[in-house]
């Protein structure tokens, strides 16, 4: 990896409150600077957003670059090859410098007071998991009135059957939960890492407030359903070694609540 820009230290730069972004990208041109404006327009100005590029073959890095010129809390570091989300998000976790992490794809946006009113509900609830309620946008970023609510809490047991958590939605406190990384596998990553954080006893709280945009993209690895299904069946399986009574009845609940979710 290389072309990592050291974050300029700033006056208002304060660990304790500091919250690191996590963003990997692929062939993203279209989408990143959007992504990126959107993070810096947030009431909270205490962040660094630690952009993974994974060997894009567009525009995507000189967007990047082009915008942590302009913004030194903008940080770029490119894979030295194709390695999927899990190691780009990895790799921004471990380069992070923040009591937070926060998880922004490049397609997705953020509404403004997301970071703040975030940070606020986990310092005032003592808590160290965090997701929130989200809105589906088309692909050419126009909203549609479809929210994804959220419940109030969901523990483990819960989220083996279900998909309610949005990546994009996420906040996690390291000075509670420590170096917290993604299994390597193609997608669910992101629900696997959620699922062995709940495995320890933690809950995970939302705020039943839509504070971001999830972009439907055609094509993309989440817009496939059946396969996202396999490898939850998989991530049953083979990550949380259920049996196979439990697994197939995790999936049958999960397959509800995809449907009604998606509905």
């Amino acid at each position: 990896m290389n072309n990592f820009c050291h974050k300029q230290e700033t006056g208002d730069n304060n660990k304790d409150s500091l919250v690191s972004i996590v963003t990997p990208t692929y062939n993203a041109e279209r989408f990143i600077k959007s992504a990126i404006q959107s993070v810096q327009l947030q009431t909270y100005s205490n962040w660094e957003m630690i952009i993974v590029d994974d060997c894009s073959q567009d525009n995507t890095v000189e967007i990047i670059k082009n915008e942590a010129e302009k913004d030194k809390r903008i940080k770029l570091i490119q894979l030295s090859k194709n390695s999927g989300a899990a190691v780009a998000r990895n790799t921004a976790i471990q380069n992070a410098r923040g009591k937070y992490i926060a998880f922004l794809d490049s397609d997705d946006l953020w509404y403004p007071e997301k970071l703040e009113k975030q940070v606020a509900f986990m310092q005032e609830n003592d808590i160290a998991f965090s997701f929130t309620s989200y809105r589906i946008i088309n692909e050419d970023g126009t909203e549609t009135d479809k929210i994804i609510n959220v419940p109030k809490e969901i523990d483990y047991k819960g989220l083996l059957k279900n998909t309610i958590i949005g990546c994009l939605t996420v906040m996690l406190d390291v000075s509670k939960l420590g170096l917290v990384q993604m299994p390597n596998i193609r997608t669910r990553q992101d629900t696997a890492l959620w699922l062995s954080i709940l495995k320890k006893g933690y809950k995970a709280y939302g705020i039943q407030e839509p504070l971001a945009k999830y972009r439907k993209v055609k094509g993309s690895i989440s817009s496939n359903k059946l396969k996202m299904a396999k490898q939850n069946w998989i991530m049953y399986r083979d990550l949380e070694n259920l049996n196979v009574i439990y697994a197939s009845w995790c999936f049958v609940n999960y397959a509800w609540n995809a449907l009604k979710k998606n509905l």
